[in-house]
């Protein structure tokens, strides 16, 4: 199953995300996500593991078990590499370490830039982050350039608001094709899903079963999968609570990225296409809403560019 759009940009609903998912575990769990199935693979520089993502990329395009056409590969652009020059350095590192000619999707990670020419996540000797002043406007040009010449198919971002997307879209020459946000039934994010599907643009939810494994998960938080209402609706189509989950954003016209490094789990969460929900249910399960965000990042929450102060 695909999502569209006008613009005519298409993208697997269902990919493997590879957040989190760790060293000496990652080629593996590629390789088999790719046997039962997935097509979509969702990447990142600053996840620290594209190399292995490559490896088992490389290991299936030589086997014969897919070819290149057949996979959507998506990188991200991280925040140290905003400066226009940089795009393309940071581009073409993704494409070596996933070994790989071109990426389906090149997305912005987040609107705000680090300073350049240090660690992924530069600090000061107080342990603050230390910022560059690149607008992201000036990131967007250059990713523009990819598109021209061929190192991305499709560029879009992760993590922006309505207000910073309205910015981008008035300002460019190739517009957004996907935002990728997060979105659980603990955090709807509807006013910004519905803002980039009236502009034409592809959503992706993150961290779409809650995020239970984030690192910084605190004892007594929200567990979205034992919410009874989404037993219960499993059980009657024969499902899990995650499968559930993952099937209310379809609904919406939402893709999901769910992470796993489990080749049980990872077949369950693409078994997802073979039943659907009524609009009752659909609504039952927004009504979960808390506003609950799992991956706020508060600790850059004084970048100019942060994200979140928006309502939406």
């Amino acid at each position: 199953m695909y999502l569209s759009s006008k613009t005519g940009f298409k993208i697997p609903s269902v990919g493997l995300g590879t957040w989190q998912a760790p060293k000496g575990e990652v080629c593996s769990a590629v390789k088999a996500a790719i046997d039962v199935g997935y097509r979509h693979i969702d990447c990142a520089a600053a996840y620290g593991n594209e190399d292995e993502v490559g490896d088992a990329i490389a290991a299936k395009l030589s086997e014969g078990a897919v070819c290149r056409e057949d996979l959507f590969v998506t990188s991200k652009l991280w925040n140290t590499y905003h400066r226009p020059d940089l795009v393309k350095v940071a581009c073409k590192k993704s494409l070596e370490n996933l070994k790989l000619s071109y990426l389906d999707l090149y997305l912005i990670h987040w609107p705000m830039a680090y300073v350049e020419d240090r660690e992924f996540f530069p600090k000061d000797e107080n342990g603050k982050f230390i910022f560059s002043e690149v607008d992201y406007l000036d990131t967007w040009k250059a990713m523009e350039q990819l598109v021209d010449e061929g190192l991305a198919k499709a560029v879009g971002v992760s993590n922006f608001n309505s207000e910073q997307l309205g910015r981008i879209l008035a300002n460019c020459r190739i517009p957004p094709a996907c935002l990728q946000i997060e979105s659980s039934p603990y955090f709807v994010n509807g006013r910004l899903i519905d803002f980039a599907q009236r502009a034409g643009i592809t959503v992706v939810a993150y961290s779409p079963l809650g995020s239970p494994k984030r690192p910084w998960a605190k004892p007594g938080d929200p567990q979205l999968l034992d919410e009874p209402l989404l037993k219960a609706i499993g059980a009657k189509y024969g499902k899990s609570p995650a499968q559930v989950v993952l099937r209310f954003q379809l609904e919406r016209n939402v893709g999901v990225v769910p992470k796993s490094v489990k080749p049980e789990r990872m077949k369950e969460n693409l078994d997802v296409l073979d039943f659907s929900l009524t609009k009752e249910e659909v609504e039952q399960i927004a009504a979960f809403n808390k506003d609950y965000r799992a991956v706020l990042l508060e600790w850059v929450a004084h970048h100019k560019y942060y994200p979140f102060k928006e309502p939406f």
